[in-house]
């Protein structure tokens, strides 16, 4: 075998185990620190109000301010949001950047990390690691940066506090050596009526 097939099973070896890792953690309660289509994350089970509680306390984060979700596609955005607007595949459609869209009238999902309006930000990742990960886990992730809140967003696992790192129950091994800055989504805000407003 060449080095750079082993190179690539080593690889896909890796986001394997750590796929089964994450998967366990999240169906026991437990936090979980992984790389996704924009920067690494903090996620945790999005239906279990204990896990999102325990995210707000590691980010120091009021919980009154609410947290992104990640699913693996859009067929399933009407499974936790009431009335979905046609505009919104077009929007995902569309979308160069990872694009994060704020729902109104969310359902199926922790209350407490909703917004005014029961509102929610869902994103499909197009990073296949989390596309995976957010398929076989089968639920809604939570998504919220790496870093205590007040703190700049940590662009590399390197970057990530310590504090945040011990603080989870499994941190993905995949993507750490990856020193390629990476950045938050774009984010709008889509209104029931089918309005929206880009908000980042």
């Amino acid at each position: 075998m060449s080095p750079k097939k082993e190179q690539i099973q080593q690889i896909r070896a890796q986001q394997e185990n750590d796929i089964t890792q994450c998967v366990n953690t999240l169906n026991n309660g437990g936090l979980i620190l992984y790389p996704t289509d924009t920067v690494w994350g903090i996620g945790c089970d999005a239906t279990n109000v204990e896990a999102v509680k325990r995210v707000y306390q590691l980010k120091q984060r009021d919980d009154s301010k609410a947290l992104i979700v990640l699913i693996d596609n859009a067929d399933h955005i009407d499974h936790y949001v009431v009335d979905v607007p046609a505009i919104a595949r077009e929007l995902i459609d569309v979308a160069v950047k990872p694009l994060t869209i704020i729902y109104e009238g969310a359902y199926n999902l922790a209350p407490n990390l909703l917004g005014d309006e029961d509102s929610v930000g869902i994103r499909i990742p197009n990073d296949e690691f989390c596309h995976q990960l957010c398929a076989r886990f089968g639920k809604p992730i939570v998504s919220t940066s790496a870093n205590v809140s007040g703190n700049p967003t940590a662009k590399t696992f390197a970057d990530i506090d310590p504090a945040i790192v011990n603080g989870v129950d499994y941190a993905v091994e995949y993507r750490r050596n990856d020193t390629t800055p990476h950045h938050p989504s774009n984010i709008i805000l889509l209104s029931r009526d089918g309005t929206f407003k880009i908000i980042r």
